[in-house]
């Protein structure tokens, strides 16, 4: 009932996307801005290449390439270069699902268990879980056996025999912490439901659906013409992109392809090319959690407001590439950028660039909060990915800070109520009165719920 009430919810606001006339004024001398913005950022100390696509519909607005696609040969980026577009795959493994869905051969309901041979420990765990990031099963990608792993070709079970002896990061649907084990699983319903490897899958049900000619499973050793090269940062500098056998990216990470092509592809999902109405509606629902709390995330998709505007966004990491996905539904603006390198500056500060000259830097209010900053210090813990958060929570005059050991000290603003943020996170604090229980922090792609120690 509750998910029934979100989605629907959301979707009146998608629904009532293309109301409102696109600002075409902001596309005058956006080349020369973006030029502006990425020559600087070729450096063999920063990126390589970066690809750009910015379209209205199928309309162009920009599509320009930047660097090299080869540094060893000084070998000019295509702006048809195929990059590995990291976890933008998990949009296509979720649509692949859902598809299957619609043909009434799975639901997202299911117990994994139908379909999978992986010992649960009693729990019931859903395909709808895994396109949320809310099973609760360990990541793989964050276990150190896969350092050895990754660089071997072993049957894909082998991944699921390392991973069920592993315990629960937490009860299923109690938070969302971001798992590439829940998308390599999609991969393996997804070939067992119908008869058909994923890549076999994908490429007749996706990539020719949409007109993606230039997009492909990802291979380690295939020749590929067009294909960029990726490159790692070491010691300061760029390197070869370090080596990953794709037999374990898969459904989560291996689909390389071109800016030009996900534009297709977004604009095929979003026109109904790729899904029913109903279905489509299922998967632009944000997971809501066991506690009634309502995520960001959906299925392989974030919802967020950016700019003012409603936008479905993914981004993707994967060794010597990096991307960003952009698609905002008032407008049906695509905005993809493709990097083939790992370096200090990634694709979101383009994108976002972009996304400000389109709609308007948008303008955050902040107040001052007029209590008692101490009730919120202290330190909380709690599950994370791949480790236990430890956060440490202090004040100065004004605000807070806060302190971890990942991200080291932020200074936090005041929104409302108890919920602040550091401009892309939002940390809200909850309990009674003035005595505060935990800390729920909702980083867009996972949502962590921390006890505070006493």
């Amino acid at each position: 009932m509750k998910q029934t009430l979100i989605y629907s919810i959301l979707v009146l606001l998608l629904l009532s996307c293309g109301k409102k006339e696109f600002k075409n004024n902001s596309l005058v001398g956006l080349e020369s801005q973006v030029d502006s913005l990425v020559t600087p950022w070729i450096d063999s100390s920063k990126i390589a290449g970066l690809a750009v696509a910015v379209y209205r519909g199928d309309e162009k607005i920009l599509l320009k390439s930047y660097g090299y696609a080869d540094l060893e040969f000084d070998v000019k980026l295509p702006v048809n270069a195929s990059f590995e577009i990291g976890s933008i795959t998990k949009q296509f493994t979720a649509a692949a699902i859902l598809q299957l869905a619609e043909q009434g051969k799975l639901s997202i309901d299911d117990d994994i268990t139908k379909y999978l041979n992986f010992n649960t420990h009693g729990r019931k765990v859903t395909i709808r879980h895994l396109l949320s990031h809310t099973s609760g099963i360990k990541g793989y990608t964050e276990l150190p056996e896969f350092a050895t792993v990754g660089l071997q070709k072993y049957d894909r079970d082998t991944l699921l025999r390392i991973v069920e002896t592993k315990p629960f990061d937490f009860e299923p649907g109690d938070l969302l912490i971001y798992s590439n084990t829940g998308f390599f699983m999609l991969g393996l319903i997804i070939e067992k439901v119908s008869g058909m490897t994923y890549e076999e899958y994908i490429t007749k049900n996706l990539f020719e659906k949409a007109g993606m000619s230039n997009s492909y499973y990802c291979s380690e050793s295939r020749i590929i013409k067009n294909r960029a090269h990726g490159y790692d940062t070491h010691e300061g500098g760029l390197v070869r992109a370090a080596y990953l056998d794709h037999t374990w990216p898969y459904s989560a990470g291996s689909i390389c392809s071109t800016v030009e092509d996900l534009v297709k592809r977004n604009n095929a999902v979003h026109s109904g090319k790729m899904m029913g109405e109903s279905i489509y509606k299922e998967f632009i629902s944000p997971f809501v959690l066991n506690n009634g709390t309502v995520t960001h995330y959906a299925k392989g998709i974030s919802i967020t407001k950016k700019n003012g505007e409603t936008m479905l966004e993914h981004g993707g990491g994967i060794n010597g590439f990096l991307s960003e996905n952009r698609y905002f539904t008032d407008d049906k603006i695509s905005i993809v950028v493709l990097i083939n390198s790992t370096g200090p500056i990634g694709p979101e500060l383009a994108a976002q660039f972009i996304t400000d000259k389109l709609f308007g830097k948008p303008s955050q209010k902040f107040s001052l909060f007029n209590g008692n900053l101490s009730i919120f210090t202290g330190t909380y813990k709690g599950p994370g990915r791949g480790e236990e958060l430890n956060i440490e929570v202090t004040k100065n005059d004004s605000t807070l800070l806060i302190h971890s050991a990942d991200r080291g000290t932020t200074v936090l603003s005041y929104l409302e109520g108890y919920l602040w943020t550091d401009g892309n996170v939002t940390f809200q604090f909850a309990g009674t009165g003035d005595s505060i229980n935990d800390l729920r922090i909702d980083y867009i792609y996972g949502f962590a719920i921390l006890k505070k120690l006493i």
